[in-house]
Formats: structure tokens, C-alpha cells, sequence
């Protein structure tokens, strides 16, 4: 068919919903949500068969659902209305939760049923349940909806399942629904109102006298807390742990509401500052074995000859202080007597490189950019020259930008199958990018393949990374699946043909070095990027603004509407 993806942004779920999409043979172009009237252009442009709203936060204009078959994918359960689904979902602590792909009608989310696939829920911020359980209930829903539409099937009338069981219409939530009751409120309590406002909008409060949003909250079961809740107790790489009635959480990040302080979602110490002076220092070591858990950004753990470096940073966002924490975790792994090094990121990112947010709220914008792609530099060459073990970058979650070549430095990428790779630099301003790129991806693609790939500017799927050569393997969708896999495998790496696969490897390198030093690859890409930061040029400055800012989009890019790139040859749209 020929999709037209209605949408806000081009966020994880539109984009894999692209990816998935394409592979099937469908042919997609994409039209942000900025007018009705740009839309009706867009429709008139591109003539779909069908109009799918992966991700909207208005109803469709009238003047588009009634001339032309519109889906919405709602992330709620059958008959759940309104625009705070999944916020609510996770407060009131549901069990099972859904997507369902809805006709687009007068009224939000009324429409009649083409599709809904439940899950179960867990305990995880709405940001995590979005990039797993509704991506891959919303992929179901939609192949399904699709299908149906081909076959000439109808619908499920509005009026054949309202009123629901379990959906209902239920008002936008608002801060005073979020609102944490620190008196009153236990542990769990406070997580899911802090899980539920992950992203955005963050749980408004007030914290030792500065008026904030929280976000990213995480359980702590080690340390025993005796103080009044909600005060501030201890501080850990950056994070503030809060009492609670009974125990304690980890809140990652926060977000000034008020005052001179920059809006910008930051890590909880450089947001509070000299507020926290006093607050106790407990930091947990990467390697620290602990029986509860206890948060901290690198976890090392060894299985046999095997270890295993976990590093979860907030949004995959990686600034100079942590890259350079990083680096230090894997020159420690690498002293190990191990025969394979797992880099294993965390479950809903492996990196999404700089760290855009740290860099638009520090004094000098252009040199903090700097010091942060040195340090990403720095981090990578740690993980081409690991000359005793092998590597394994493992990827469980999405990856973009420098993130992508990070995962490149290994001996061996495999992603899990629902990941999604952002292997371009250019939507930022038309970065050229560092992070060893121009070594690391020649060894794997054609300069053909690699030019296409970075231009385009497109999301590519596990899969199709796989069969691009991108990364080496595609391993299983389920996370504890992923994990078993990529466990087997490096064990697997230990075994009698270790030896010759690390010849093997260190004798490669040996060659490459003598061809072009790496150090002639870094200096090169840092000239290009010394435009990008400091040159007359701004583009990649105003992108990191927008970015951060989250300034609504002016416009689609052409990479994503190819309607508006053929209207702008003069031709016909084609597939």
C-alpha cells in the first residue's frame, strides 16, 4: 500500500513502525503534524491508501479522516480514551495494557476498532514500556489493521464495544494528579507517579527550596534510610536518593521550573549545585556485588571468562564526565583475566553520543561540544585497543549517532531484533561526525553502501542492519532471550579457538595501523567537526537548540517526505 505517516515527530515508534513497514513492501512517506492545511497538501501529494497516525497530540483535521481512510494508533486498551493513556495506566498500577488501532473520527479516539494487542505490564517508566512493550504491541496492531484493510474486511463498530470493561474516557493528567505526597506515599507510590511522567512532562516539586520537575526514578533496596521523607539523604553520580515512608529513591534527573536556572532536564547534582553541599557522597563501584537493588550508571559483572560492562545512561546521552567514567570501566575490564568483553549498554538505549542537553546549558556551548567528542574519542579507542580479549558490543536497545560507531569499535555488534540504529550524523546540523567513522564503517560496508546510508538520514532496523552488514547478527526480540544469546555466544569466543581469533584480530589491526594510524583518522574527522562547533557556519549549533528546546518542527524534512521530494522534481510521486 501507500502509507502516509501523520505525525508530531519522527519519535522511536513512528520510526520503527517505518522501518518494519518498509521491509513489508509497503511504501511510506511522512508529513509532520504542523497544519491542517499542510496536511491536506501532503494527502493530495502523496495519495495514500491509507493515512496512520503513529503518534499525534491533536485530532485529525476534519477535512483529511472524511475523505480518506485515517488509523490512529492509540496506546490504550479498547474503549480507553483520551490523551494521558498510558500516564494513567501506570498510576493505577495496571496489570495488562494495550494499542489499538482506531478509524479516525470526530472524536478523540472514538473511532470504530480495526486492531488492539494487550500486554503485560511491568514495573518501568513510561518512556521504557513505550520503546518495548507498546512498539512492539503497536507493530502487531498495525501489520494486523493493514491486512484487514487489503482483505476488505470492516471494522468493529464504536457502538459494538462502548461501553468497554476496562477502557474509559479519561481526561489529560495534570500535575495535580502526579503529585507526590511524600508523607503519605509509599515507595511504589512514588515510582509510578515518577515512571508515569518519564519524558514528559516530570512530576512537579520542590526540592532543598528550588522548584523542579523529577524524573528518572529507580529503586534503592542496600542502603537503609532512617530520615523524614522526602528529604535529600545521599547523592551518586549525579543522582539525589529521597527518603520515602518506607525507603528510599534514586531520582536521576531534574528540570527547573522556575528562576534563572536553565529549563533543561539535567542530572539532579548540576541542577541543585551548592544546594547539595553537605549531602553525602556514596558512590557504588562498577564491579560492587550488591543483593538488592541499588542504582548506579556502570555495572561490571564476570561470568567465567566472560565480562559483562552495563552502562545505562538517561535517553542513551552521553556527557564528558561519563564518557570519560566509561572509558575507565573498560581499561579496568580490560586488566581482567577474561578472554571476551561484553559491552552490553542498557536495555532501552546503547548511546545516543553526545550528550546534547549538558552541552546547550554549559557556559561555552562550541568548547563543551569539544571536550565531548574527545572524550567519546577517547572512549572508543579504549575498546579498538583491547589487544588480550576479545569484544562484544551487545545491543539490547536503540542506538544513534556516535552511539552507533561506538558499537562499531567492537570485534563483533549484535543488536536485538526491535532495536533501532540511527547510523547518521546529519540531522544535527549536518555534523560530520568523529567517533573513529570513517575507519570503522569502511570495514564493514562498501563506500557506496556507507555514502547511502549516511545521507539518507533513515532508521534501520536490527534486521535489516544485519543484512546490510552493518552489525553481525540479529539475536533474539525478548530481552532475557537477547541476554542468554549473547552469554552463550562469548563463552562460546572463549573456548579452544580463542587463540587464533585473537591473532587474528591484533595482527588485523597491526595492518590497518601501518596503512593509516588511527590517530590520521581522528584528525581528520576533528577538522571537520571543529567546523560544525566553531566555524560561521551554525547549523549544528541552532539544531541543538531546537533539539533541546524541543521546538515543534517548522517543516518535514525532505529525507522523510518523499511526496514533497518528488513534487519538488516536478514528477509524479512514485513507489
Amino acid at each position: 500500500m501507500r502509507l502516509l505517516f501523520l505525525a508530531h515527530a519522527f519519535n522511536c515508534l513512528t520510526q520503527r513502525l517505518y522501518d518494519e513497514l518498509t521491509q513489508d513492501g509497503h511504501a511510506i512517506s511522512v508529513e509532520f503534524d504542523i497544519h491542517e492545511r499542510v496536511t491536506e497538501e501532503a494527502v493530495a501529494l502523496w495519495r495514500p491508501d491509507v493515512v496512520i497516525a503513529p503518534f499525534l497530540k491533536r485530532r485529525i483535521a476534519d477535512a483529511v479522516w472524511q475523505r480518506h481512510r485515517c488509523l490512529v494508533v492509540h496506546p490504550g486498551i479498547v474503549g480507553d480514551r483520551g490523551p494521558s493513556a498510558l500516564d494513567w495506566a501506570i498510576v493505577e498500577g495496571a496489570r495488562r495494557w494495550g494499542v489499538t488501532v482506531i478509524e479516525a473520527s470526530g472524536e478523540l479516539d472514538g473511532g470504530d476498532v480495526w486492531a488492539s494487542v494487550e500486554f503485560a505490564m511491568r514495573e518501568a517508566t513510561k518512556s521504557s514500556l513505550y520503546r518495548h512493550e507498546v512498539t512492539e504491541a503497536a507493530v502487531e496492531a498495525t501489520r494486523l489493521a493493514l491486512r484487514r484493510i487489503a482483505e476488505g474486511e470492516q471494522p468493529v463498530l464504536a457502538a459494538q464495544w462502548l461501553p468497554a470493561p476496562r477502557g474509559r474516557a479519561r481526561p489529560a493528567m495534570r500535575q495535580a494528579d502526579r503529585a507526590i505526597d511524600w508523607q503519605r506515599d509509599d515507595t511504589a507510590t512514588v515510582l509510578r507517579k515518577i515512571h508515569a511522567s518519564d519524558g514528559a512532562p516530570g512530576v512537579r516539586d520542590e526540592v532543598l527550596g528550588l522548584a523542579v520537575h523529577l524524573h528518572g526514578a529507580h529503586r534503592e533496596g542496600v542502603l537503609r534510610i532512617d530520615a523524614p521523607p522526602g528529604t535529600v539523604v545521599a547523592q551518586r553520580d549525579g543522582a539525589i536518593l529521597r527518603a520515602t515512608r518506607d525507603g528510599a529513591v534514586w531520582i536521576t534527573h531534574l528540570r527547573a521550573a522556575t528562576g534563572d536556572e536553565p529549563r533543561i532536564k539535567l542530572p539532579a547534582a548540576t541542577v541543585l549545585g551548592e544546594r547539595l553541599a553537605g549531602v553525602v557522597d556514596v558512590p557504588l563501584a562498577a564491579d560492587a556485588v550488591v543483593d538488592a537493588p541499588s542504582w548506579r550508571e556502570i555495572r561490571y559483572e564476570e561470568h567465567g571468562a566472560v565480562g559483562w560492562l552495563a552502562f545505562e545512561f538517561h535517553n542513551g546521552a552521553m556527557s564528558t564526565a561519563q564518557c570519560r567514567a566509561l572509558a575507565d570501566a573498560v581499561r579496568a575490564a580490560r586488566a581482567r583475566p577474561t578472554r571476551v568483553l561484553v559491552l552490553a549498554g542498557g536495555l532501552d538505549f546503547w548511546s545516543n553520543g553526545l550528550h546534547l542537553n549538558a552541552i546547550e546549558a554549559s557556559a561555552q556551548p562550541a568548547d563543551e561540544s569539544w571536550r565531548n567528542i574527545e572524550a567519546m574519542n577517547d572512549l572508543v579507542l579504549a575498546i579498538i585497543e583491547t589487544p588480550r580479549q576479545l569484544t562484544i558490543a551487545a545491543l539490547a536497545g536503540n542506538a544513534g549517532a556516535g552511539g552507533v560507531f561506538l558499537a562499531l569499535a567492537a570485534d563483533e555488534v549484535v543488536v536485538r531484533d526491535g532495536a533501532v540504529l540511527n547510523p547518521h550524523y546529519r540531522a544535527m546540523g549536518n555534523l560530520y561526525g568523529s567517533e573513529y567513522w570513517t575507519y570503522l564503517l569502511p570495514r564493514r560496508m562498501s563506500d557506496a553502501d556507507a555514502r547511502a546510508m549516511m545521507e539518507s538520514r533513515l532508521p534501520v532496523g536490527a534486521g535489516r542492519a544485519a543484512a546490510l552488514g552493518l552489525v553481525d547478527a540479529c539475536l533474539p526480540r525478548d530481552p532475557a532471550a537477547f541476554r542468554a544469546e549473547v552469554l552463550a555466544r562469548a563463552a562460546a569466543w572463549t573456548g579452544e579457538r580463542f587463540a587464533e581469533r585473537l591473532a587474528a584480530k591484533n595482527a588485523r589491526r597491526a595492518r590497518d595501523e601501518a596503512h593509516k594510524p588511527l590517530a590520521a583518522y581522528r584528525a581528520e574527522e576533528l577538522e571537520r567537526m571543529k567546523l560544525n562547533f566553531y566555524g560561521f557556519d551554525s547549523s549544528y549549533h541552532v539544531a541543538r537548540q531546537h533539539f533541546v528546546a524541543k521546538v515543534p518542527h517548522a517543516r518535514t524534512p525532505l529525507w522523510l517526505a518523499r511526496h514533497r521530494r518528488a513534487a519538488a522534481a516536478g514528477a509524479r510521486p512514485g513507489r
